[in-house]
């Protein structure tokens, strides 16, 4: 295997990216992307709320889910939606609030059935920029109050990714 490893690295280093019939991405591993979950939960758990939250990947699968005790029926679907919107479209659900509001030359966007451009949802990125995941939190009282619990997320967990 490590030959195999060694064959694959020294094989991508002298081809150029169009040439290369793999791509190579990197994953948060699930222990960091439940703690980095949990994290956002406590977060908002201390200022008073109770809420969801969804890690996903890079592709929009879900990896890491939590709910506290009294959080809505709904956080796990919005939660997850979120993350899904942030990675989808690699930008915090904020922001794409305002980019998809009627009128707006983007607000096709919610017509998709998965795309949920509320705030709450934030990409997650390595140190180098490299988008790895998603966190989606759900149930505080403004999406702008879950979105400070996503932020809280991401930074228990950067000192690992900031490579």
């Amino acid at each position: 295997m490590k030959r195999l490893t060694l064959a694959l690295a020294l094989a991508a280093g002298t081809a150029s990216a169009q040439d290369s019939a793999f791509v190579a991405f990197r994953v948060l591993t699930p222990e960091l992307a439940m703690q980095a979950a949990v994290a956002a939960m406590e977060n908002c758990r201390d200022a008073g709320y109770q809420v969801g939250v969804t890690v996903v990947d890079r592709f929009g699968l879900p990896q890491a889910f939590v709910r506290d005790r009294l959080a809505g029926l709904h956080v796990y679907e919005t939660s997850r939606r979120k993350a899904w919107t942030a990675v989808s479209f690699r930008a915090p659900t904020g922001e794409l609030a305002a980019s998809t509001e009627a009128g707006q030359i983007s607000s096709g966007i919610r017509h998709l059935t998965e795309a949920l451009p509320l705030g709450g949802g934030l990409p997650i990125g390595a140190g180098d920029g490299d988008m790895v995941a998603g966190i989606g939190v759900s149930g505080a009282p403004s999406p702008e109050l879950d979105e400070i619990c996503a932020e809280a997320g991401i930074a228990a967990i950067a000192d690992e990714i900031a490579f």
